[in-house]
């Protein structure tokens, strides 16, 4: 039975409260693994079913369960979970593939919640409750985790997050029921990193501003679009500036001399040099 996934709202930033729990935020997608009459399937969060991608996680448990949870695949040099290898398993339809990355880039499910067990739905429980119950569940093989919390002390573990480079906190409330919609009761907690960018052009059909960094070189190479974090009067400020700087165009965009410069913020950088969900917040002015 697919449960349509709890989601997050987002905070304005780190914080502590005596009646939230934290835990960190896994940089991979959403799971949900369903086990009915002994059959396993998993489910993204747009109840895609994925249960051929991820073979090592089709292990049963001792008794029928619905979770919560995030598939990651981990880096082992650095114990940090890699976006972009969990969305190549995802993407991955080839059985003789899959079957390789299972050894090569194996898959961790690091469950969060339990919202079905024993053919009891659990889901009207306080989340310390559930928490409790999934504390004595027997996981079935090492590809299984169970996501580690703290009481109170969001802005502590925020800190730790941050020296390690990982994806954010999220917080839950300690008495929230688990609703299949968004929800105040779970925040997330975003650690961005801020850069500074050049903007070289636009999108012609629909808003996107094209970004570039310098290389060690000290040449401009493209970095990504920019497609949010922008208000009106941004637009019409880069609208103005741009009339003046355009060198060409072509069917999809409007070429400008890299003369305006910006700061966004981004989770990361991906693997090919790329600004990672980039997000407007300011121009910076010489």
């Amino acid at each position: 039975m697919f449960i349509e996934p709890m989601l997050l709202e987002t905070a304005p930033g780190p914080f502590s409260h005596s009646q939230y729990i934290f835990e960190p935020k896994v940089d991979g997608h959403r799971l949900v693994f369903d086990q009915e009459a002994g059959r396993v399937r998993l489910f993204t969060r747009h109840h895609n079913d994925c249960t051929s991608r991820y073979p090592e996680l089709v292990h049963p448990f001792e008794n029928d369960i619905t979770l919560d949870g995030e598939v990651a695949c981990v880096d082992p040099s650095t114990g940090v979970s890699d976006f972009e290898s969990v969305m190549m398993r995802l993407k991955t339809g080839k059985h003789d593939r899959i079957q390789r990355l299972t050894k090569t880039l194996p898959a961790t499910f690091v469950i969060f919640d339990i919202l079905r067990y024993r053919g009891k739905d659990l889901r009207s429980l306080p989340l310390v409750q559930r928490k409790e119950i999934l504390s004595g569940i027997k996981l079935p093989s090492k590809a299984f985790g169970i996501m580690p919390f703290i009481e109170s002390e969001g802005e502590s573990l925020f800190a730790q997050i941050q020296r390690m480079k990982m994806e954010g906190i999220v917080g839950k409330r300690k008495d929230s029921r688990y609703v299949s919609q968004r929800s105040a009761a779970w925040q997330k907690v975003i650690n961005w990193t801020y850069e500074e960018v050049y903007l070289t052009g636009y999108r012609k059909d629909e808003f996107g501003w094209l970004a570039a960094v310098p290389d060690l070189s000290g040449k401009l190479r493209p970095a990504g679009i920019i497609e949010f974090g922008t208000g009106p009067k941004d637009r019409k400020d880069f609208y103005i500036k741009s009339q003046r700087l355009e060198t060409g165009e072509d069917k999809s965009f409007v070429y400008l001399k890299p003369e305006i410069r910006a700061e966004v913020k981004i989770r990361n950088w991906t693997k090919a040099g790329l600004l990672r969900d980039p997000v407007f917040t300011r121009f910076i002015i010489n």
